[in-house]
């Protein structure tokens, strides 16, 4: 914007002085034009050509004269012929003509009459050092313009590097802490300006945020234990109750009671898992492992609960493939995908990794139904449960665990056509 606006500026102060530079010569070209006319009504043409040649002499070398006959002879002035272009009785225009006894054609600005006896008159005056002088003035601005574009860019980048060299600070102190290490805070260097009131405030946001994840850790825990207290003293009572039960009907309802109970536990460390992954706990345990190695282990571990239902499970890795994770809850997330393919899916159920330099992508596809696009954010949902898969057991935390995982690890989670069937992909960083 700023080089548009002098660009403006620029051609704007050229068109002005170029006209007022056109605009003077041609005045002056008509008080000449006016005299000679008079000295013609009062003497003739004889008189107007002695008043040309005196005029000549007279006024110096920046006047422009010529007086012709009807037939475009020669009669008086420092011009040799008419000029082609100039039309008597027309507007004033500049043209680029020689004078007699000069070596150089110049710009001057003429007004051409025609006499009541069909002789021609041109008067005139040269603006050649005016525009010359006017050239050298756009000249000088230009390059004035030019300097003060580099300086300005001189001063830009400098600028930026300053702001990048103490942004940078609060760039690495924030990527540390969304690596997972919160006890990262910006260095101060004590001064008084904007750059030390924003570490400071981050800093302030960071320790607020530290206390908040330690109280979110303790309150956790503290549930967890306050929880599976009670559940394992029920789960205890009732196995007491199904032992001393004295029907059939009696030990069946005591059964299903056991397996609520499991459900609700499960639930509960469901329920603390996501938690605890969202809030960023669990980075403390990050080591490298082999993502290959895993999926293989998977395919075992599942496998003859697959062909119970009359599926089958392959893995497609070219390992190793090397990510720095915490095993176990990445190992649980992708459990939690392959049990969803195995419960809900069909056909071959496939376990794929592909890695990248700075990603690896694990995907998990089956050929079942699928989750239609337009409800496919609602299952990531905690709780979120699809009609279908009201049929089987759990709770709607699966995938919603498998996404905080993910962004544990500072990856996604994403639901895609597997044509038919579903494709789950987690991508995470390495």
């Amino acid at each position: 914007m700023q080089l548009a606006g002098a660009g403006i500026v620029l051609l704007t102060v050229r068109e002005i002085t170029r006209g007022q530079i056109t605009a003077a010569a041609g005045r002056g070209a008509e008080r000449v034009r006016h005299n000679l006319i008079d000295t013609y009504r009062r003497g003739g043409i004889g008189a107007t050509q002695a008043a040309v040649t005196r005029l000549i002499r007279a006024r110096g070398p920046q006047l422009v004269l010529l007086l012709v006959d009807r037939d475009g002879r020669f009669l008086a002035g420092n011009v040799a012929d008419w000029p082609p272009t100039v039309i008597a009785g027309g507007e004033p225009q500049t043209i680029e003509i020689f004078r007699i006894d000069r070596e150089l054609s110049e710009r001057m600005r003429v007004v051409a009459t025609r006499l009541p006896n069909g002789a021609r008159m041109l008067t005139g005056h040269v603006i050649e050092s005016e525009l010359r002088f006017a050239r050298a003035m756009e000249e000088a601005m230009l390059l004035a313009m030019a300097l003060a574009l580099i300086f300005a860019g001189m001063a830009g980048v400098f600028a930026a590097r300053m702001i990048e060299r103490r942004l940078g600070r609060t760039v690495a102190t924030a990527d540390a802490v969304a690596a997972g290490d919160l006890s990262r805070r910006v260095p101060l260097r004590g001064g008084s300006d904007a750059f030390e009131s924003l570490a400071l405030a981050v800093n302030a946001m960071l320790d607020r945020i530290a206390a908040l994840v330690g109280e979110l850790k303790m309150a956790t825990d503290g549930l967890a234990h306050d929880l599976r207290a009670p559940l394992t003293r029920l789960r205890a009572t009732l196995e007491r109750a199904l032992a001393a039960a004295p029907d059939e009907a009696g030990r069946a309802m005591i059964l299903r009671a056991m397996d609520e109970g499991e459900r609700l536990l499960a639930m509960l460390d469901t329920a603390l898992r996501i938690t605890r992954a969202e809030a960023g706990l669990g980075r403390e345990a990050f080591g490298d492992m082999d993502v290959a190695v895993m999926l293989a282990d998977l395919a075992d571990m599942f496998g003859p609960l697959a062909e119970d239902r009359g599926m089958s499970v392959t893995t497609r890795a070219d390992g190793p493939i090397m990510i720095h994770a915490n095993r176990e809850m990445l190992g649980q997330a992708l459990a939690n995908l392959v049990d969803n393919a195995l419960k809900y899916g069909a056909g071959e159920v496939t376990l794929s990794a592909e890695a990248t330099p700075r990603e690896v992508a694990i995907a998990v596809a089956d050929h079942g139904p699928g989750i239609p696009p337009e409800v496919r954010e609602d299952a990531l949902k905690r709780f979120g449960r699809l009609d279908t898969a009201r049929q089987e057991g759990g709770a709607g935390l699966g995938l919603s665990l498998v996404a905080a995982v993910a962004h544990l690890h500072g990856g996604r989670l994403t639901l895609g056509d597997n044509a038919p069937g579903l494709t789950a992909t987690m991508t995470l960083l390495r």
